[in-house]
């Protein structure tokens, strides 16, 4: 079998996040091939280098999540339409509803609404070539306030101001650069026959894109749970700025659940 092991600010970095439990894994599986796909989140983190891998590695492609050059796409006008429609329903998914709230209906139809825009702005990022600019421009901020103002938003969504919805722009720019990723093509993550992520969060995103476009199926391995290290990090931000990047977290666990064939809790700590 051939996998691909999905990281984030981990394997195979030297000083990655269970990068030990990672080597343990990839070392005691050796009748299969690896492909690894890393985020890294630092320049530092990527000049320490890599751990030594075994010969069942077969390719490791690595982003940084920490920085993105502009791509220096510039869209037409049907282009632009697609992107203000998509990211209006990503950040309208964001604002209704409560936050935490996973039971009901309308539960459901929040999450539909969600990955119908996810996955909305994945496919125009591989028609046209990147999101970077369109995720940095004033469309996005527009967008994200008209969402915050619009009837049946969330009080504390209707709260934000300018500063705390660029905040929530910038935040979103970053956590979506994963959907401009040139790896969900057939000889990349669509040639492994099983995605492995090491965590929730951006390392299961490239899972979730290639499960869409090329049918691979996914398995999630919770290590360290990212949903919660969001809720206890996030603490001295303004009320409207947490609501919505909760919300943000909330919905991405959600359809990484919903989308993963199997889920694993990679230690007791994790699994309580």
């Amino acid at each position: 079998m051939r996998i691909g092991l999905l990281t984030e600010g981990g394997y195979p970095y030297v000083s990655g996040d269970a990068r030990l439990w990672c080597d343990r894994l990839v070392r005691g599986l050796e009748q299969h091939e690896f492909d690894i796909y890393a985020l890294s989140r630092s320049e530092h983190q990527e000049d320490e280098g890599w751990v030594q891998l075994p010969p069942q590695v077969g390719r490791v492609i690595t982003a940084p999540l920490w920085t993105a050059e502009d791509d220096g796409v510039v869209y037409g006008r049907r282009a632009r339409r697609r992107f203000a429609e998509s990211y209006g329903e990503l950040a309208s998914a964001l604002c209704e509803g409560a936050v935490g709230d996973t039971s009901g209906e309308s539960s459901a139809t929040e999450a539909d609404r969600f990955a119908n825009a996810l996955y909305g702005l994945a496919e125009l990022a591989r028609d046209e070539g990147g999101l970077v600019g369109a995720l940095r421009s004033e469309t996005a901020v527009r967008a994200l306030e008209r969402a915050c103002r619009a009837p049946g938003a969330r009080q504390t969504a209707r709260a934000a101001r300018v500063p705390e919805l660029l905040a929530v722009a910038g935040h979103l720019e970053r956590a979506l650069r994963p959907l401009s990723l040139d790896w969900y093509e057939d000889d990349g993550l669509g040639a492994v026959d099983l995605c492995h992520a090491t965590s929730g969060g951006p390392a299961a995103l490239p899972g979730l894109l290639a499960h869409h476009f090329c049918g691979v199926p996914l398995l999630v391995t919770e290590y360290g749970v990212r949903l919660r290290t969001h809720y206890l990090a996030d603490t001295e931000s303004p009320p409207a700025v947490r609501s919505l990047l909760t919300a943000f977290h909330g919905r991405l666990a959600t359809e990484t659940y919903r989308r993963a064939a199997v889920v694993t809790p990679g230690n007791t700590h994790a699994r309580r």
